[in-house]
């Protein structure tokens, strides 16, 4: 299976990723085995993965009962694992790779520091002052876990109510579980009903469907791992801001960028709203194409 990065994306990434998909497998963690991996734009014109086709559906397309008990499974399982491995194949990759990187890219003051940058590079004065507050209320006391930072049923393949993979790491960082949580609740919350393959008719019994799942994942990660609730907000609002930044650039970019369903849907406006409630503090993005 060919990963191949869009063009505009640092190839490099590539090689992260690698990194932790083999660090993550010598963990015992079901993720893809990354075959060949390319840090440079040529042959194909960006960055790629060459990965193990993995068994499953996606968790969501399974239908079955019990999906937010197996979300919340998964992660608990995630968030279990010692860092320590995943930081040193990182340090491992960066050194081949002629100092491209080392552990500090998945630091959570890293992820924020590159937030910070996109935002001024991009031009996105509307969520400076968003950003302003996550770097002056960042959380020091937690211990940090290995966070996918995009942990949805979408990301899981499973067979028979068994996960069999966990796909899509660029997101990685390591940071209080709660971020990852937030993550996780930010995206089943936030994203659009109007946007899933169901008729009009039928998004009600959807978005109630969406509420039962969320509920249930929420209690049952929060049985089997406790969770610092003062904390969430925050870890909300860190979570937005980075669904924010990709809309932000994607809208400013205009042309095929901004046409993504997701980022020209309100999909942005309601990351803008949740922030706010999360944090005070009002941001704003470019406006919509069309």
């Amino acid at each position: 299976m060919l990963r191949l990065l869009h063009p505009a994306q640092d190839p490099v990434r590539a090689l992260r990723e690698h990194a932790t998909q083999r660090a993550l497998g010598a963990l015992g963690y079901p993720v893809p085995r990354v075959l060949a991996a390319c840090g440079e734009r040529a042959p194909l014109g960006a960055g790629f993965l060459v990965m193990e086709r993995l068994p499953g559906r996606p968790l969501l397309d399974s239908r079955r009962p019990g999906l937010g008990r197996t979300l919340a499974l998964a992660q608990v399982r995630l968030h279990a694992l010692d860092p320590e491995g995943l930081l040193q194949a990182l340090n491992d990759e960066g050194r081949a790779a002629g100092g491209a990187f080392d552990r500090s890219a998945v630091s959570f003051e890293g992820h924020l520091a590159a937030l910070d940058r996109r935002v001024g590079r991009a031009g996105l004065g509307g969520l400076t002052a968003g950003m302003r507050w996550l770097l002056e209320r960042r959380p020091t006391a937690a211990t940090p876990v290995i966070c996918h930072g995009d942990f949805h049923p979408q990301n899981l393949l499973a067979v028979g109510g068994r996960v069999t993979g966990v796909l899509d790491w660029p997101n990685v960082v390591v940071a209080p579980p709660e971020y990852d949580v937030a993550s996780t609740l930010v995206i089943l919350t936030v994203t659009p009903i109007a946007l899933l393959p169901v008729p009009a008719l039928l998004r009600p019994v959807v978005a109630a469907l969406r509420r039962a799942l969320t509920a249930r994942y929420l209690a049952v990660y929060r049985g089997l791992r406790p969770l610092d609730a003062a904390s969430l907000p925050y870890c909300a609002a860190a979570a937005c801001m980075r669904g924010l930044v990709r809309v932000g650039e994607a809208r400013a970019a205009g042309g095929e960028a901004a046409q993504n369903p997701l980022d020209a849907s309100s999909f942005g406006e309601r990351l803008a709203a949740r922030f706010a409630r999360a944090s005070g503090v009002a941001v704003s993005l470019p406006p919509r194409p069309g």
